[in-house]
């Protein structure tokens, strides 16, 4: 994957895969850590799962053969981008070790950047933020295969870092995640 015309020669971009259960704070860390880079002048691309599943996995179900198909498509894109020297933060669960560790391989393969962050906020607390109101639906019988209620999450062993949302400001994880980017000359 190469360097796209134009680029400053230290331009360097790389994929950010934020990973935890629905409503740990995933995609609020993306888009306010965007906003940061942005600011520093970094082309950014924010892939959120729910709109990555719409556009370019609305034909897959919720089984782990679908989760996986997504995981490993929202991958590819995340890593063409990053290829091309675009900081490519993507908010998604992925809940299953063996997509994440596919697409941290194909970026490795490609030699792309990988950064995994496990946003791991407890069940319990995402529950009471409910953002969506699935944790609700379910606890209603509405909804089924919720990840971390009824459908597993595979909690990262050694992701690069582990940030604790309960326990901090948004902007304290946003920090958190861009000092790990600045340690590994990705900011």
């Amino acid at each position: 994957m190469s360097e796209p015309k134009g680029a400053p020669a230290e331009w360097q971009g790389g994929t950010i895969w934020l990973t935890g259960l629905p409503s740990a704070g995933k995609t609020t860390i993306a888009v306010g850590l965007a906003e940061q880079l942005r600011a520093g002048g970094h082309r950014v691309q924010v892939l959120d799962g729910d709109e990555a599943r719409a556009a370019l996995c609305a034909d897959l179900g919720f089984s782990k053969a679908d989760r996986d198909v997504n995981v490993r498509r929202i991958g590819y894109v995340a890593g063409l981008l990053a290829g091309h020297g675009v900081t490519v933060l993507v908010p998604v669960i992925a809940p299953y070790a063996l997509s994440r560790a596919a697409v941290r391989d194909l970026h490795t393969a490609g030699g792309v950047p990988f950064v995994e962050v496990h946003v791991a906020t407890p069940v319990e607390i995402c529950a009471d933020r409910d953002v969506k109101s699935l944790y609700a639906r379910q606890a209603a019988g509405e909804l089924s295969g919720l990840t971390g209620a009824d459908d597993p999450y595979e909690v990262p062993v050694d992701p690069d870092l582990r940030v604790h949302t309960q326990h901090q400001t948004v902007e304290e994880s946003v920090r958190q995640v861009r000092v790990l980017l600045t340690n590994r000359g990705l900011s």
